[in-house]
């Protein structure tokens, strides 16, 4: 049940042999994502349960769930861009049915977070699915 966005994501990395590369590739995704404007990242944005900081903006409009996000660390933006794929735009309703482990470990890349990254897209999929419930 993967947005078309997540589906790309998906595409690119059967084509990333190499965990390198994978790696390479979250972190370009990270740099890529629009920068979040310092006014919000507050406390009531920070997300407890990670590593390095990590600030998520949810927003529910006519329906649909949208949120932004950064991080102070290269890698996790890059977490933050692949959450942002698989869950921004969806309806309010259907976010909660996201199996994100799931869709995870279709990339590969649950078997190469440390336990500390892990734990913090834990905590990031948690306040996600918070705001939507």
């Amino acid at each position: 049940m993967a947005t078309e966005a997540f589906e790309e994501i998906a595409e690119t990395f059967e084509f990333l042999d190499d965990w390198e590369d994978r790696y390479a590739h979250v972190i370009e995704m990270g740099r890529e994502m629009a920068p979040l404007d310092d006014v919000f990242k507050v406390p009531a944005t920070k997300v407890d349960g990670c590593a390095s900081q990590v600030w998520l903006v949810p927003s529910v409009e006519d329906g649909v769930f949208t949120f932004q996000g950064a991080s102070d660390a290269m890698i996790v933006s890059g977490l933050i861009a692949i959450l942002h794929a698989l869950y921004n735009g969806l309806p309010v309703a259907e976010v909660a049915a996201v199996d994100a482990r799931a869709e995870f470990e279709r990339l590969g890349l649950n078997d190469h977070l440390s336990a500390q990254r892990s734990n913090g897209l834990r905590a990031m999929i948690e306040r996600i699915r918070s705001v939507t419930s």
